[in-house]
């Protein structure tokens, strides 16, 4: 095939993808922002989604990109007898939907809600099923910027004709709103999920521990082909800072949601968090991995089941790549090596510059592979490979 012929298939390819995506403008790069339930669960009010949006302004996090602050399960109550409209726990939530949404937006950030696809939500309050216009128009007055849409008691029905039902209503408000889809991958979603929402869970609910986090990674990265601009897979929210996992395996959480393209959800209590997850969280170049304008998903390249090692990677729209070195093992310290070639799918006489995103700093130009020593059990080495001019100075490809 010829480089002009192959040029134009993957511009075809490319428009396909984009074609499939839902068309509303958002989500370019994955969301970013903290949501109430990985923590608090019910247990959330009008005074605590006050702090939590002063904390996201004061910690940083607005100004790291975490934008959006979303309620989950629990803040609606009842709906109108007479007009249908939701309405909040007005114990909880005295002020209303309206002005707590005034008072996030008056601090930059943007305003995610919570509702289901069927009669009720997982915990039992109003859902959208039937009322999916009302609804609609009701968060779009509310000044209501995301939505995640979740999957129980829809009395069978599936989601793939229910899910539209909300995307074509929230369409009709001319509001944008990201829709967020919790579907939890029952009906592979990412096959038909691109056109109807922003993002679909592609997994169970994770929960704060490490074999929990790595099985949600596991499920979702063979679906990397279906992610991309405006259409992204999640595996669910991050559990950083919830305190079950330890540092190294925070990190690693991290790291592979930034990788994967996950959307990037803070599920811990902001008001109290860690100088430890702060720093996670808050970490510029991990989340210019998450973020590059490229909007690949990355994968696993390479698995040693034998060693419980792994690589991931991930291209980057400068032509640099994003690398995983993974410990999985439970107890072993162990070395991970990355070839350029094998690996990576560079030419086999490749040197490259790697840049370690945790520790924030260049180190020798590598030849041909990268061997990162002594990677912690659970743990990982995160590197940003660029190809280097032939005529930087060599030196050592061991990184320890």
């Amino acid at each position: 095939m010829s480089s002009a012929t192959s040029l134009a298939v993957l511009v075809c390819v490319s428009l396909i993808g984009a074609a499939q995506a839902l068309d509303n403008g958002l989500g370019l790069t994955p969301q970013m922002g903290w949501n109430s339930w990985n923590h608090f669960h019910c247990g959330i009010n009008e005074a605590l989604i006050k702090d939590t949006a002063d904390k996201m302004v004061s910690t940083g996090l607005l100004e790291a990109g975490y934008e959006y602050l979303n309620l989950d399960d629990c803040w609606a109550l009842t709906r109108d007898n007479k007009t249908h409209v939701v309405a909040p726990d007005p114990k909880d939530f005295p002020s209303g939907m309206k002005a707590l949404g005034d008072y996030i937006h008056s601090k930059g950030l943007k305003f995610g809600i919570y509702s289901d696809s069927g009669a009720k939500t997982c915990a039992g309050r109003p859902g959208s099923l039937g009322y999916e216009d009302i609804d609609a128009k009701t968060y779009a007055e509310w000044g209501v910027d995301y939505l995640k849409f979740d999957n129980c008691n829809s009395g069978g029905s599936k989601p793939e004709v229910r899910y539209p039902v909300m995307r074509d209503a929230l369409a009709k408000t001319g509001r944008p709103i990201f829709y967020s889809m919790c579907e939890w991958g029952v009906d592979n979603p990412a096959k038909w999920a691109p056109e109807v929402g922003n993002s679909w869970r592609t997994t169970g609910d994770i929960s704060d521990s490490w074999n929990s986090m790595t099985s949600r990674a596991d499920q979702n990265e063979p679906l990397y082909p279906y992610a991309g601009p405006g259409a992204w897979n999640d595996p669910d929210m991050l559990e950083v800072g919830n305190g079950h996992m330890t540092n190294n395996e925070d990190t690693t959480h991290f790291s592979l949601w930034a990788l994967m393209k996950a959307p990037l959800l803070v599920g811990c209590d902001i008001t109290t968090m860690s100088s430890n997850a702060s720093a996670i969280l808050m970490n510029k170049e991990v989340i210019a991995v998450s973020q590059d304008k490229l909007g690949k998903q990355g994968r696993r390249v390479n698995r040693n089941l034998k060693m419980m090692t792994e690589i991931w990677s991930v291209d980057l729209s400068d032509g640099s790549k994003a690398v995983i070195l993974l410990n999985r093992h439970d107890n072993n310290t162990q070395a991970v090596a990355v070839d350029f070639h094998e690996d990576l799918g560079w030419p086999s006489s490749t040197s490259a510059i790697p840049r370690d995103l945790w520790l924030q700093k260049d180190m020798a130009v590598a030849e041909r592979q990268f061997v990162a020593m002594d990677i912690p059990p659970h743990s990982v080495v995160m590197v940003r490979f660029t190809p280097s001019v032939p005529e930087r100075t060599r030196s050592s490809n061991i990184f320890k």
